[in-house]
């Protein structure tokens, strides 16, 4: 799976879970908290699930 692929489905899934998490009247500060890290958890996995690996 490529790079961009995967952090572009990383974030449609964050933007999902902060629109949810506004309609049930979570803090704004609260949400950007939550989607600072998991874009950070998001870039952190894209790069360990899209790097070549390299030859033995």
């Amino acid at each position: 799976m490529s790079f961009g692929i995967y952090l572009i489905g990383f974030i449609i899934m964050v933007v999902g879970l902060a629109m949810g998490a506004n309609m049930m009247g979570v803090s704004s500060r609260w949400i950007m908290v939550g989607v600072v890290t998991m874009v950070g958890l998001g870039l952190l996995l894209a790069v360990k699930n899209t790097r070549m690996r390299d030859p033995s």
